[in-house]
């Protein structure tokens, strides 16, 4: 049976709603990734027009997706971050929710040096039953990550160990290409390989690479420009069945040429 067209939109950030609705329709994306305020803080913006937002996006046919902050480490031991983290992811996925976000991405973060992984997923968990109890209807989507060797989501058999321990809660995947390359996962076994784990994939972060595989380094690239070729990033989206934003560099036309190229290359799969 034909897979329905993919939804493929892009990582934005703009002045306004309506900002983001233009750069939208310059790249030609038909989804939007954003960010509630600056990614590398802690401060969660007061008074966030969730309800503007909604209403922006719906008149615009846009389905949104809000990143968590990529301060927010749930997993670490160290209550001066994860306590933080906890309560930032919690007003994050509120907001979504109030904004009619189709999903949340957080990073999976990491333990430091001398706890046991074991830890890292069991203070996910922790974190799994704060954001259940908000009961809201935007899901959660825990993205893989490029480097580190203490990463919770880096290698296939951590994500494995940590969808064990989170089995109970109803938790999204967001898969990064390029974070899967520089990880050193294989790539032509990938969507396979997460989906026995996970059983779903919920979205893809459709990036090329500036780096060889398994560098560890998270350097997006425009396709045709790095290291992961765009044909392998259209082959996962095409397998995976899943929406996909491109976060890659440049500017709104460089976006679009990589709109463009996923959507061509994808026209010829069946």
């Amino acid at each position: 049976m034909e897979r329905p067209t993919a939804i493929i939109g892009a990582a934005l950030g703009g002045d306004s709603f309506d900002d983001l609705i233009a750069q939208a329709e310059a790249t030609g994306a038909q989804a939007i990734q954003i960010f509630l305020g600056d990614p590398q803080s802690w401060s969660a913006p007061a008074g966030y027009p969730a309800q503007e937002l909604r209403t922006a996006m719906e008149r615009a046919e846009l389905t949104l997706y809000i990143h968590a902050p990529y301060v927010i480490n749930v997993a670490t031991s160290n209550n001066k971050v994860r306590i933080p983290s906890r309560k930032l992811l919690g007003y994050t996925m509120k907001v979504a929710a109030a904004a009619g976000a189709a999903g949340v991405v957080v990073h999976g973060g990491h333990v430091v040096e001398g706890d046991e992984p074991a830890l890292g997923y069991a203070n996910w968990a922790k974190a799994l039953t704060e954001v259940s109890a908000l009961n809201l209807s935007t899901p959660l989507l825990i993205e893989n990550t490029a480097g580190g060797e203490r990463a919770m989501a880096r290698h296939l058999n951590s994500i494995a160990e940590l969808w064990k321990v989170i089995a109970e809660f109803d938790t999204g995947f967001c898969l990064d290409t390029c974070h899967a390359h520089a990880g050193g996962l294989n790539m032509e076994t990938l969507v396979a390989d997460i989906m026995s784990i996970t059983g779903r994939i919920d979205l893809v972060h459709a990036n090329g690479s500036r780096d060889e595989a398994g560098s560890g380094r998270d350097r997006h690239a425009n396709f045709g420009q790095g290291l992961l070729p765009g044909e392998v990033v259209a082959r996962i989206l095409h397998e995976s069945g899943a929406p996909a934003i491109i976060e890659t560099p440049g500017s709104n036309e460089d976006q679009a040429k990589d709109i463009s190229f996923l959507k061509n290359v994808l026209a010829g799969m069946v």
